[in-house]
């Protein structure tokens, strides 16, 4: 039986998630891509034969997209993730952008990406581990048009837990 004919059974929308970045949720964001994973392979020959092993697991980078609202300034909070990452910000033009520390676990923001149902419970929820800020792009000013500033987020991240109620996958060992 098909799960639209059953009356408890509600369909996941792509409209309802909530994005959560260093525990605070970015009730701005219009978008956000899930984390997805590439699993490459390893060719064994044998006499005359190919065979093929999965290898390793190579997660993909997540994307937010997000309006930049006058208050609070998504932009203003992007520097300081970055500051927390642990760049120091020049406070001369002598000097450049430079990292205090290298150890990940300091410097891993939280992330989290949540499916909401429609009740607002979530029923699927990604954490990225170790995840940190790879690039954010601020937009494009123009005068032509009276659209709202976006910001742009591109998160790298050594894993990711999904969990749908109760059950974890893609849980590191």
């Amino acid at each position: 039986m098909a799960f639209w004919s059953e009356q408890t059974s509600e369909a996941k929308r792509n409209y309802r998630f909530k994005v959560t970045l260093d525990n605070e949720a970015l009730w701005y964001a219009k978008t956000c891509t899930l984390p997805s994973f590439d699993v490459s392979e390893v060719e064994h020959n044998h006499m005359d034969n190919k065979y093929y092993f999965p290898g390793r697991v190579s997660w993909s980078e997540v994307t937010v997209n997000m309006v930049d609202p006058i208050s609070p300034d998504a932009a203003g909070k992007l520097n300081d993730l970055l500051t927390k990452m642990g760049y120091l910000i020049p406070s001369s033009d002598a000097s450049a952008i430079n990292k205090q520390t290298i150890d990940k676990s300091k410097n891993a923001i939280a992330v989290k990406i949540e499916v909401l149902d429609m009740n607002g419970d979530a029923k699927e929820t990604w954490d990225l581990k170790n995840a940190f800020i790879k690039a954010a792009k601020f937009g494009d000013l123009d005068y032509s048009n009276d659209e709202l500033k976006t910001v742009e987020l591109t998160l790298r991240y050594d894993w990711a837990v999904c969990n749908t109620g109760g059950a974890e996958f893609f849980k590191k060992q």
